[in-house]
């Protein structure tokens, strides 16, 4: 197992991409912190993971509220003896969608910077020190596509996923001296129920069928594939594991092409 005896922690880590990488980390042999606002599907992975063997514990938490960030991280410290080796940053948001920016209300558009920016900060802000003093760490972010490419209206969400890149480089730098790595994957349009949400708006704007939009999504790829849960959580394994140990301040797109 390619993360065997390892530690991590989790946000987002119930549902989704999130959901996935949970399991198949736990199947790899890590010990897994989990969060997310609700409490609710976070026990259910939970017990899934503890099925498999691992030490797992569920803290309800909001990514975007520092406390409740310091919470975490000690509660992980606590049942780790000390020791965080994996930070997953998966949580995030959509925002506004099919929509011009001189559309966007400007609450949205700073909200969704705060889930997809600072509910990043936050978590790496706190762990990296544990992970500097221990000489060892993998942080993993879920940045998108929309950050390597412009995205016609989802400006807000394009711009937060841009962000993720710069602080992803600028926190490599910070702490590679302490064999510490960090690193964003870049997914494509990947095949969850926020796929649907966002093919469901898109249709209903602009007037076409749900199959329309998302043939068009297909039509753009380079392997003719949508990205699955799966794809990611392969990518963040190996990110995550002593396979990546050279690897960092990266963007790693896993797209099917979209973004080439």
């Amino acid at each position: 197992m390619r993360l065997a005896n390892k530690t991590a922690i989790i946000t987002g880590a119930a549902q989704g991409m999130g959901g996935t990488i949970t399991e198949s980390m736990a199947r790899e042999g890590a010990d897994i912190v989990l969060t997310a606002r609700t409490l609710g599907p976070l026990e259910e992975m939970a017990e899934k993971v503890r099925a498999m063997g691992r030490r797992a514990e569920v803290v309800a938490a909001d990514v975007t509220d520092e406390s409740q960030i310091v919470d975490v991280v000690a509660r992980a410290k606590k049942l780790f003896d000390g020791r965080i080796d994996i930070l997953v940053n998966a949580a995030g948001a959509t925002g506004p969608i099919e929509t011009p920016v001189w559309e966007i209300a400007a609450q949205d558009f700073e909200d969704l910077l705060r889930k997809n920016v600072i509910g990043v900060f936050l978590p790496m802000k706190h762990v990296l020190p544990t992970m500097v003093e221990q000489r060892y760490g993998k942080v993993v972010t879920l940045g998108g596509c929309s950050g390597m490419r412009g995205y016609r209206y989802r400006a807000g969400y394009s711009s937060s996923k841009w962000s993720l890149r710069g602080l992803t480089r600028t926190a490599a730098l910070d702490v590679g001296e302490y064999n510490v790595n960090v690193n964003v994957i870049m997914p494509g349009i990947v095949e969850t129920p926020r796929m649907q949400k966002l093919c469901e708006v898109k249709a209903e704007k602009r007037g076409w069928t749900y199959d329309e939009v998302y043939q068009e999504y297909v039509d753009e790829m380079a392997l003719r594939r949508v990205t699955t849960p799966q794809d990611v959580a392969n990518s963040t394994i190996f990110l995550a594991s002593d396979e990546s140990r050279n690897i960092t301040g990266q963007e790693l797109v896993v797209d099917g092409g979209w973004a080439v």
